[in-house]
């Protein structure tokens, strides 16, 4: 009898040995499964910070725009960095093709806003060319002219005729107006067409007044304008408006949109002579100028934009041309006509973003990027 219970006693103490033993086992699964949730949660919250972290510390959006144009682009800038929290670095301005040079000899850039398309073609851009670019609001070519042009009886004189021609559209008026002009008795501003676009659509407008106000010929103002010495020239025409204001020169050719926001005031020319209507494209593309470049025909002034194919922060950049496209209406506050919808022009299909846009009917194919 005694060693019967003995026996059972050992059987129970190992009973319990064995139940204990499952237990620490138990215990130490669980604790090894915590250890791993919770080194799972700590990584999953360390990568959330260090992708927050990279996108804090990305190099600010980088925009190249024609100096005409800079207050538009820094205000749309500003409005897309509000409203998206995408850093962007100041504009950096100058003559379109200017720009586009400095872009194409490694100037770093994300965006490229152009007062001229073909600034942004590989004609200019070179092998850095997405081959794409959109139209997105039309400007026109003005005559600027200061407080201190008003000074001078023959600046005042040119105003007057102006003002004439303005009111009766008579060719014989407009033609009094250029002739007057272009005499030497002012002085007049007019940028430089190898660094800016504006400057060439000067000469272009003086080609489209002669045709039209003075029998067919297209040299008569642009001749009288250089034998008379009357030009003054400067990398840009943002370059003229201190010369203008001080009274140096008398009257500058620039954008209307320039005018404005420069305060200045302007004289509005006729729509077949200021490259502002988009339906008068083929009367434009009658002028041309040429210059070491090549032969530039004229056409409809549009501000556009483009991704040069050297752009680092491409996800914001592309982010920037759907905010733009989006946003144009803003612009008509400055003086600008938005283009509604705006214009593609694209020698291969564009990127998926904007083939969106064209689905959204924000965007149209209007043909090949020459």
């Amino acid at each position: 009898m005694h060693i019967v219970s003995s026996m059972k006693m050992q059987r129970g103490v190992s009973t319990v040995r064995a139940a204990a033993a499952v237990t620490v086992v138990v215990i130490l699964i669980a604790a090894l499964v915590l250890s791993s949730s919770s080194a799972k949660k700590s990584s999953t919250s360390t990568s959330a910070v260090e992708s927050t972290a990279s996108s804090q510390v990305g190099a600010p959006l980088v925009t190249y725009s024609a100096d005409a144009y800079a207050t538009e682009v820094t205000s749309l800038l500003g409005s897309f960095s509000s409203s998206t929290g995408v850093k962007v670095a100041p504009v950096k301005s100058g003559g379109s093709t200017a720009d586009a040079s400095a872009i194409e000899a490694g100037a770093p850039d994300d965006v490229f806003v152009s007062s001229s398309l073909g600034a942004t073609s590989p004609r200019y851009l070179g092998n850095l060319t997405a081959n794409w670019a959109i139209e997105f609001a039309t400007d026109q070519l003005v005559l600027a002219y200061s407080n201190s042009t008003t000074q001078t009886a023959a600046a005042t004189n040119v105003i007057g005729l102006a003002n004439t021609a303005i009111k009766s559209n008579a060719t014989s008026d407009w033609d009094g107006f250029f002739t007057a002009l272009v005499g030497g008795t002012v002085r007049v501003g007019i940028s430089a067409p190898a660094q800016d676009p504006a400057g060439l659509r000067a000469w272009l407008v003086l080609e489209a007044a002669g045709y039209l106000y003075s029998g067919g010929n297209q040299q008569a103002y642009v001749s009288a304008l250089l034998s008379h010495k009357g030009n003054v020239t400067a990398a840009s025409a943002a370059d003229l408006v201190a010369p203008l204001q001080a009274g140096e020169v008398q009257f500058l050719f620039t954008y209307r949109s320039a005018a404005i926001s420069n305060h200045l005031n302007y004289l509005a020319l006729d729509s077949h002579v200021n490259l502002g209507t988009p339906s008068l494209g083929p009367f434009y593309s009658q002028f041309s100028y040429t210059d070491s470049a090549g032969v530039t025909k004229g056409g409809p002034i549009a501000l556009c934009i483009t991704i040069p194919l050297s752009v680092v922060n491409s996800v914001e950049a592309m982010e920037f041309v759907q905010y733009v496209v989006q946003n144009a209406k803003s612009l008509s506050t400055f003086g600008l006509v938005p283009l509604t919808p705006a214009l593609l022009y694209a020698n291969m299909p564009p990127p998926a973003a904007i083939q969106q846009l064209m689905t959204q009917g924000l965007v149209v194919n209007n043909g090949a990027l020459l």
